[in-house]
């Protein structure tokens, strides 16, 4: 019974631990993706293309798993609260959001917008 009990505990330990490491991973790949959507805008620096970058990010982050979607609320949450002006912070939270709940960021996609993107 002893031994049932440990094989038991460690298994439950191995189990958390690994869900834990799982986690770290899909937020370290999140947080990649979102680098890369605000490399990419930069690089375009095309007008009217930032909510289509902040969904994009957004999206290819939450496509990792939970922690891929914790690491971009928390990125998109601490960019909108830097004090830029609240309308604006506000349609980009909407498209974070829009995002990070798996529809198309292609919606926000200006026209004309290149391929590469």
């Amino acid at each position: 019974m002893k031994l049932f009990t440990g094989l038991m505990f460690c298994s439950l330990v191995l189990g958390v631990s690994s869900q834990w490491y799982s986690f770290l991973g899909e937020a370290a790949q999140g947080a990649w993706d979102m680098f890369r959507a605000y490399s990419d805008m930069r690089e375009a620096n095309y007008k009217d293309s930032d909510k289509y970058f902040h969904a994009r990010g957004n999206y290819d982050a939450a496509q990792r798993g939970p922690g891929g979607a914790w690491a971009a609320k928390v990125i998109s949450d601490a960019r909108e609260n830097s004090g830029h002006g609240v309308e604006d912070s506000k349609a980009d939270q909407a498209a974070n959001e829009w995002g990070r709940s798996g529809k198309d960021p292609n919606h926000f996609r200006p026209p004309g917008l290149p391929d590469k993107y």
